[in-house]
């Protein structure tokens, strides 16, 4: 996991075989704007290279703070950090805890119809157009496949809802999930948190490597958002949100600049007065609502330094409303 503090942005260009080509890196340092251009404009004529040998590769990376480029690190602001263990703002403003050995999944509760319902729904649906159309009149039954294509969705969605309330709701569903995960690894000890999207589970009993096979099993098996999945993948670390969505929480205003950190320094003081009414606003509300524990009992001391930080950030075990 790589959180740096400075960055720089490397640009190189050449002509060749009648044609100009520019390309633009990046480069990160915790020691010196220097050191990153440096890295920056070594990492634009390694790339330049390449292109000029026949390699298909893209002429920029791209400038996004947390789901960017291919091998571009965390691009946010450093708030504050503990050990190996780093607070950062988002993009929107909120605070996000990241952190390279500690496995964090959140499980996001989704009324959407899977795939084979969906398709069920709608073969029902056609079939009886079809049979409309074929019984009476086949002009009637156009007309009910196009209502069909309409209203299939909706009614698929209806459907799912009725099917998830009957089993037991969004919560009961993924917390057997998680039992079943457990009951085949009695050496696993979790703690579950409720979030205004779902359930959110920490692994205690021992750290992680982001790329451990345990990692993608638990993974695949608990539900987690494919995009989380492959960011932890990507930046090498596990990540968890310790602070209220701004909109959840009354601020509509978007964190100015809208840029990816670092910013003007100019605008710095109209950034910090957005995070001073973000942060007072914020005092009121929780990020998650610890649960429950299951499985073995064991924790990591490790673990227990980052699980102490997270749930003292999140408000976890209070009673304010989270967001």
């Amino acid at each position: 996991m790589i959180v740096p503090k400075f960055w720089a942005e490397g640009r190189v260009q050449e002509h060749a075989d009648g044609r100009q080509v520019t390309v633009r890196r990046f480069g990160w340092s915790d020691e010196s704007e220097a050191d990153a251009q440096a890295m920056a404009d070594a990492r634009a004529r390694e790339a330049l290279a390449r292109i000029l040998a026949g390699q298909s590769l893209p002429r920029r990376d791209l400038k996004r703070p947390y789901n960017g480029s291919e091998g571009v690190p965390i691009r946010e602001e450093i708030v504050a950090s503990h050990g190996a263990t780093v607070l950062t703002r988002n993009s929107y403003g909120a605070l996000c805890l990241n952190t390279p050995n500690v496995l964090f999944a959140d499980i996001d509760f989704d009324d959407a119809p899977s795939r084979p319902l969906a398709l069920l729904v709608l073969g029902l649906l056609v079939c009886g157009a079809i049979a409309l159309g074929w019984a009476i009149r086949w002009g009637l039954g156009c007309v009910a496949l196009v209502l069909v294509l309409l209203a299939f969705y909706p009614i698929a969605t209806w459907l799912q809802r009725w099917l998830t309330k009957r089993s037991g709701g969004h919560e009961q569903q993924a917390k057997l999930r998680i039992e079943k995960f457990l009951s085949t690894r009695p050496e696993w000890h979790v703690r579950l948190y409720r979030t205004p999207a779902g359930l959110r589970v920490l692994a205690t009993h021992v750290t992680f490597d982001p790329g451990d096979t345990a990692v993608a099993e638990c993974f695949q098996a608990l539900g987690t958002d494919p995009i989380y999945v492959r960011m932890c993948l990507r930046q090498h670390c596990f990540r968890a949100r310790v602070s209220p969505k701004p909109w959840r929480i009354g601020i509509s205003q978007h964190m100015k600049p809208v840029a990816v950190w670092p910013v003007d320094p100019a605008r710095l003081p109209e950034r910090r007065h957005w995070i001073e009414t973000y942060e007072q606003a914020a005092q009121s509300y929780a990020s998650c609502h610890f649960l429950e524990t299951l499985g073995s009992g064991v924790v990591h001391p490790a673990v227990a330094d980052v699980q102490r930080i997270h749930d003292e950030l999140c408000q976890a075990n209070g009673t304010l409303p989270i967001a």
